[in-house]
């Protein structure tokens, strides 16, 4: 947060990853996320975010990539 003295004017400044898209190797794994959301999201075309954390749009067919090994793992423990 900063001050800008002659206005009085408080900035504050946020920086968000709710939506922001991940690149790099998760674009190669297919990723874990609750059924009725991922239905939603590839309808809607809107961000999901995965049980590891990657936050992207599906789009394409899971089976054609390997299992996310974090998702995988996060999905087994809860079992």
């Amino acid at each position: 947060m900063t001050t800008t003295p002659d206005a009085g004017t408080l900035l504050e400044e946020r920086t968000s990853t709710e939506y922001r898209l991940d690149e790099g190797d998760h674009e190669r794994l297919s990723h874990y996320a609750p059924k009725d959301k991922l239905m939603e999201a590839m309808i809607e075309g809107t961000p999901i975010r995965a049980l590891c954390g990657k936050v992207w749009v599906p789009t394409r067919d899971p089976k054609r990539f390997p299992v996310c090994p974090e998702c995988k793992e996060i999905y087994e423990s809860m079992a």
